[in-house]
């Protein structure tokens, strides 16, 4: 079995992955709880397939093959770059009808859609990342001890990392609700938005041009 030392080390290197709010507190800051709880625990499902997979040996086809590695992490930042897109363009026409915005933002519905809408963009920012997935096949053997089950340690690795994260997001959206109601005006909205959406395209430029 894991040793409660290679847990702790194994914790504390993944506590500090889970550390940038990303979409989970631009959800939470304009009110969409809903959302953000799905955001959060697609993130976690695209972890623990991440984590199964490595265990499994399925992911040493992404660093055995630069094709297969180059198209997941070109299909990921092509999406991040259309969601963070979309966000900017989104600031810019409520920009172009300020005064109509200011008239409907107090009543405003869940433009980032339910939890389903929340949960699949976290999973799909996840699962399109194939440095997760080369992060959790270079870590995860490492604290795996020799003869354990590997799926079994693998996916109770996997579930230390998702209760990290639970715990982390849960702090960031309560975080967003005390801030809410200065989050939620317009102006500063445009401004979370802009800021978010540049950050999220930026990481898929980023994932583009990476090694």
């Amino acid at each position: 079995m894991i040793t409660a030392s290679a847990l702790g080390s194994f914790a504390l290197i993944v506590g500090l992955l889970t550390l940038t709010p990303g979409l989970v507190l631009r959800t939470a800051a304009l009110g969409h709880n809903s959302c953000a709880w799905g955001v959060v625990l697609g993130i976690q499902t695209g972890t623990l397939a991440w984590g199964v997979l490595s265990s499994l040996g399925i992911t040493a086809v992404l660093t055995a093959s630069h094709l297969a590695y180059s198209i997941l992490r070109w299909a990921g930042a092509v999406y991040l770059v259309w969601v963070g897109s979309r966000i900017v363009v989104a600031t810019l026409r409520r920009r172009a009808r300020a005064d109509l915005a200011r008239a409907e933002d107090a009543h405003e519905p869940d433009a980032d859609g339910g939890f389903g809408s929340g949960w699949r963009r976290g999973a799909l920012t996840n699962l399109l990342n194939p440095k997760v997935g080369a992060f959790y096949m270079a870590v995860l053997p490492q604290f795996i001890p020799v003869g354990a089950p590997h799926v079994t340690t693998g996916t109770l690795l996997a579930g230390v990392h998702i209760l990290l994260g639970l715990l982390w997001s849960g702090v960031l959206i309560a975080f967003a609700q005390v801030l809410r109601g200065s989050l939620r005006r317009p102006p500063v909205r445009r401004i979370l938005d802009r800021i978010s959406g540049t950050v999220i395209a930026g990481f898929g430029v980023h994932l583009a041009l990476g090694d």
